[in-house]
């Protein structure tokens, strides 16, 4: 993607969008290093960002502060930002295991259906399977793909049939995969 010296003008969803793009999938897109746990340090960003937008530490601040799905997070120094989730790359985001509820839901669209139905619910592109501890945000989720479609994971029973789970900073569920015998619409 060629771009001049003049920055674009600032727009936090565009900015937000580039930083999940570099933290989550391709950091080389603007040449940044993550480390194993997917950490990125601050200065470097904000350095390799500014030829295409104006942002500053403040700036970056708030897309972590406002951003809805709390899809970013600080070091306790704040010299050092990652994404919570979402990954493409492998990095350790060092997620704790975490016992789940009896029923944790997936929203996706309905033109994944019957594949879901015939395999299950696999983790595709990323490094795990996303779900939900509600139905409202499993909407959304749903929505995002189309016409959503819910799908109610059984996930106590598949903890103690052996499966592990792990929850995120911002509350999100994930494991390795669902079986078809877990899933119910």
């Amino acid at each position: 993607m060629p771009h001049d010296n003049n920055p674009q003008p600032l727009n936090l969803i565009r900015v937000s969008k580039l930083i999940s793009l570099v933290l989550r999938h391709k950091p080389e897109e603007i040449g940044l290093e993550l480390d194993e746990h997917g950490w990125a340090d601050v200065e470097e960003l904000l350095t390799k960002i500014q030829p295409r937008y104006a942002i500053n530490m403040d700036i970056l601040e708030e897309i972590v502060r406002t951003n809805n799905k709390q899809r970013f997070a600080f070091d306790e120094t704040h010299t050092r930002i990652r994404a919570n989730q979402g990954h493409t790359i492998d990095v350790d985001v060092e997620l704790q295991e975490a016992i789940p509820p009896e029923i944790l839901y997936h929203g996706t669209g309905e033109k994944s259906v019957a594949a879901i139905d015939e395999k299950g619910l696999l983790p595709m592109n990323r490094l795990h399977v996303h779900l939900s501890g509600d139905e409202e945000t499993a909407l959304r989720v749903g929505k995002r793909h189309g016409k959503p479609v819910i799908y109610k994971v059984k996930s106590g029973e598949m903890s103690r049939d052996g499966y592990i789970f792990y929850l995120s900073v911002n509350n999100v569920w994930f494991t390795k995969e669902v079986p078809v015998k877990y899933l119910k619409r």
